[in-house]
């Protein structure tokens, strides 16, 4: 459902250039300045984020995803896609292309001393289910557009019987 208050310039383009950014900041490895940009926008199927990056670290853990598929585009700097088990080298210019499933765990980090700044664009595919092989933890998470979203992260291995609880 669209908004009527908002213009059809509004519901359909962003400029990374001209919207606020939010410093994110986790621990000594995460940061990045960053926005959303499909959110309050038209889009229902993609969700999209400019980041830039700053030396030395990482947006978000290692990770695959069940469902959603990824894709990265390199607008400046360079860095290092930890992929599947390797260490690929990026830079301006790379469209980086992650399908859903275990076969294609990913990171982005920035590796350079340089800012690292690129938009990750999204599938929305719900229910997903994440895996973080470094941690051991998975997250599991339905309903994200609605009113009630589920939203679940545990160590993989602790979970219960499935009879547990059950009358």
């Amino acid at each position: 459902m669209s908004d009527p208050a908002k213009t059809l310039s509004d519901r359909l383009i962003r400029n990374v250039h001209e919207v606020p950014l939010e410093r994110f900041v986790r621990g000594s490895a995460y940061a990045s300045d960053r926005v959303r940009i499909t959110e309050g926008t038209a889009a229902r199927k993609l969700a999209a984020a400019y980041d830039v990056v700053p030396a030395g670290m990482r947006v978000c853990p290692y990770h695959l995803h069940y469902a959603q598929e990824e894709m990265f585009i390199i607008l400046e700097g360079s860095g290092t896609l930890r992929v599947a088990g390797e260490m690929l080298p990026v830079k301006a210019g790379d469209v980086i292309c992650i399908p859903p499933g275990p076969e294609y765990p990913h990171q982005l980090i920035n590796t350079s001393a340089q800012d690292l700044k690129y938009i990750s664009i999204g599938t929305t595919d719900d229910p997903e289910i994440c895996v973080y092989p470094d941690s051991g933890k998975f997250m599991a998470e339905a309903n994200l557009g609605g009113a009630v979203p589920f939203e679940a992260i545990e160590r993989v291995g602790d979970g219960v019987d499935y009879w547990s609880g059950e009358i």
